[in-house]
């Protein structure tokens, strides 16, 4: 996609509360267009953009915003979530430890040859979750869901030896299954290669 689009008409309906539900799911189908592309938009875009985030009340609810829809905008919104994990988990020593030691033993996890990197690092999840953004921008979404589901499975594996992580009172297993049956009923359930 290189032309980005956000029509401020609906941004500006929503924000004022008049936008009915067909104008709301066009809304959604656009916002999931662009999300992907953030990093790149033109001003007037995210500007736009900008005002929907805070009209809904942050990043989280707008991706709940999103989830609210199906089709792109659903799995736009679940594969953020994983991104924003991703991101999250990159900080956390425990999971680069348990990731190195996983790929001893399995230096290329199904589904992962050609994305991981030939080490494993504190910036390994982050690069991943932007290859998932980048399959996203570039259309391909059945990969990214691919590409999302063989990542969790990777930290599936890897989660018994990761501990105890402060997760907003979750384990790791239970939020990495509850984020990929999220993505399963969203996307494509194909197992990772």
């Amino acid at each position: 996609m290189s032309t980005f689009r956000l029509d401020t008409t609906l941004v500006d309906r929503l924000v004022d509360g008049s936008l009915d539900p067909p104008g709301e799911a066009a809304l959604a189908e656009q916002v999931a267009n662009i999300l992907p592309f953030h990093w790149a938009l033109p001003h007037p875009i995210e500007a736009a953009l900008s005002r929907i985030i805070v009209h809904l009340g942050g990043q989280r609810a707008l991706l709940a915003w999103l989830d609210r829809y199906p089709g792109r905008p659903r799995l736009v919104a679940r594969l953020n979530v994983l991104m924003g994990l991703l991101e999250r988990l990159s900080d956390e020593p425990a999971i680069v430890t348990a990731l190195q030691e996983l790929r001893t033993q399995t230096p290329y996890p199904p589904g992962l040859s050609g994305y991981l990197p030939p080490s494993t690092d504190e910036a390994t999840l982050a690069s991943l979750a932007g290859q998932i953004e980048s399959l996203l921008a570039a259309d391909r979404a059945d990969e990214a869901v691919r590409l999302s589901l063989a990542v969790i499975a990777m930290l599936q594996q890897a989660a018994p030896q990761i501990g105890t992580l402060d997760l907003g009172g979750r384990d790791i297993a239970d939020l990495l299954e509850q984020v990929r049956q999220d993505i399963v009923a969203v996307g494509p359930a194909r197992q990772p290669r």
